[in-house]
């Protein structure tokens, strides 16, 4: 029945694409890197931003929103910042049928344009620290672009503070790992390492860069999420200057941090399986679907519908407003009703036929293991959570293990360069060379180094350089 699904294993670019079109997600938009993101793919963005939003607000960050616009001369105020961001802006020169005094970018990240409009509103301590997280789309003009993963526009949030202290920053920057950290295990299903970026992969103008990076189904790493220390860099460039306790005039400390559409590329390519689509239920804007079905028009008018919706109207008791839906199409065979749900990822699949009418009991069908169950209509508010919470269970925890089963430690750059062609995967080693060996190495293997885990502070001998030092570094080809 997946017949419009090439198999992951013969080709896995077309295999993802195939799954996004099969679920109605997405499609190409007429301007070459741009997408349009159709109702299923944008229902997944809004359970993720409700969600990522509740988290932030629960830390004490509030929403705003700045211009889509920012004048190039903002860009040229930081330095590594306009280096590493140049070749993929959009500039706009001509507006109203005239051509601009300065040029305008559209945004690729918001850091200059809120600096600048923090350097207005701080003046004392009092004033810090500013906690402000925006949800907007921004334009990095991609070569390569692929649905979800790498377009040209995309969706995000991205938070942006201001603090009195360096230790007030590190702390938030850390702190906001953490949310990343948790929201993508805990509703995404996501199991991801935390850890540093290397200098050679740090974001333009920051001093730290911290990152959560999950493994694809193909072995290749994600950077799903990312939280900047910026030090004062930006502060000094854009003159965010304020009274201390003591009176004195002293640089803000501040950070950004964001995430993107990219996280549902992260979803399809650590879930979904050959068939489409696979949701987690923590993320899944439909959780359950209910599906009557009759060959008598007459009793799946009278008995089947009434007795669907009561369970629907249950279940939407428990589990909330547009989770639970109850499938309708009886103009398609239930087979295909049944392959409708399970291509856009359904968690759960509630079937209610003659026999189930007979028993007094649905067949209840899991969309990550295909496990048929009966539950009796009395125990539905009962176990059906209990089922949806054993779903998101094991599909982190097969995500988890697929993971652990390919990640290696090695010690050489032979070994490295054997285990990254024959397994592919994480490769752990101790690292210590410059962004020139850096560099050597990712023209060498197109192996970068991910990061270098937050949870391991042990030193051994760097694998490429052999100087001692060298800190734990998972290293992987990446999206």
């Amino acid at each position: 029945m997946a017949r419009n699904i090439t198999p992951r294993e013969k080709d896995y670019s077309q295999w993802y694409l195939d799954v996004i079109k099969a679920a109605e997600m997405a499609d190409y938009a007429p301007v070459r890197g741009c997408m349009v993101i159709r109702p299923t793919g944008y229902a997944i963005w809004e359970s993720i931003q409700s969600q990522l939003d509740e988290r932030f607000k629960a830390t004490g960050h509030v929403n705003a929103y700045f211009p889509l616009l920012i004048p190039s001369s903002f860009l040229e105020k930081e330095a590594k910042h306009v280096e590493g961001f140049s070749p993929e802006c959009a500039v706009v020169t001509h507006a109203g049928g005239e051509e601009l005094e300065e040029p305008l970018v559209i945004r690729p990240t918001s850091e200059t344009v809120i600096g600048y409009m923090y350097s207005k509103w701080v003046q004392s301590w009092r004033d810090l620290p500013i906690l402000i997280n925006q949800w907007c789309n921004v334009l990095r003009w991609e070569k390569r672009p692929r649905l979800f993963l790498r377009t040209s526009e995309f969706l995000w949030q991205e938070g942006h503070t201001a603090h009195a202290t360096r230790e007030e920053a590190m702390e938030e920057t850390l702190r906001m790992l953490e949310v990343y950290r948790s929201f993508m295990e805990e509703v995404l299903a996501l199991p991801v390492v935390v850890g540093e970026k290397s200098e050679g992969e740090r974001f333009p103008g920051a001093e730290n860069t911290y990152t959560c990076e999950a493994m694809m189904t193909d072995k290749r790493a994600l950077q799903a999420g990312t939280s900047h220390f910026l030090g004062q860099n930006f502060a000094k460039a854009f003159d965010i200057k304020f009274q201390n306790r003591d009176g004195e005039l002293e640089y803000a400390w501040t950070t950004s941090w964001g995430a993107s559409t990219r996280l549902i590329g992260a979803i399809i390519m650590t879930h979904a399986d050959n068939d489409g689509l696979v949701l987690p239920p923590n993320v899944a804007p439909i959780k359950v679907v209910v599906i009557p079905m009759s060959p008598d028009q007459n009793r799946l008018q009278d008995i089947m519908l009434p007795e669907a919706q009561k369970i629907v109207e249950k279940l939407t008791a428990l589990l909330g407003r547009n989770r639970v839906i109850l499938d309708t199409q009886f103009h398609m065979r239930p087979g295909d009703r049944f392959f409708y749900h399970l291509q856009r990822g359904v968690p759960l699949r509630l079937e209610l036929g003659e026999a189930e009418m007979s028993s007094s009991c649905l067949r209840a069908v899991r969309r990550d293991t295909a496990e048929v169950l009966n539950i009796s209509f009395d125990a539905v508010e009962r176990e059906v959570p209990k089922l949806l919470d054993e779903i998101q269970r094991s599909l982190f925890e097969r995500a988890k293990a697929f993971r652990e089963s390919n990640t290696y430690q090695v010690s050489s750059f032979d070994e490295f360069k054997e285990v990254l062609n024959k397994k592919g995967g994480f490769i752990k080693a101790y690292f210590a060379g410059t962004p020139e060996e850096e560099r050597a190495i990712k023209e060498a293997t197109t192996a970068t180094v991910r990061c270098f885990l937050l949870d391991d502070s042990s030193e051994g001998t760097c694998f490429y350089t052999k100087k001692p030092g060298g800190r734990l570094a998972i290293f992987a080809k990446a999206y």
